[in-house]
């Protein structure tokens, strides 16, 4: 179940509001005027999210390539990959 607060908790009850994001990692929903209006989350839950679409595009990506036949074999790629290390 969501947690939905006012905008005015973010001014009256922003430690609350901080403190359930830290220990639950769930977001809070901030309404304006009765309407859905923000988001709040920890930066720790921020950063976990944008890692895993990151991770979401890199595999569509790499799923992209193979149906397009545009993959090489690995023992291949492994010298451009030590290359790009090395920099």
């Amino acid at each position: 179940m969501p947690i939905i607060r006012p905008s005015s908790d973010l001014r009256n009850r922003y430690s609350e509001i901080s403190e359930f994001c830290h220990e639950h990692s769930e977001p809070v929903y901030i309404t304006k005027n009765g309407h859905g209006d923000l988001v709040v989350m920890s930066i720790e839950t921020y950063e976990r999210l944008v890692g895993k679409c990151d991770l979401y595009k890199l595999l569509q990506d790499g799923t992209d390539a193979m149906k397009a036949e545009e993959v090489r074999p690995f023992r291949d790629v492994l010298p451009d990959i030590k290359n790009k290390i090395s920099k």
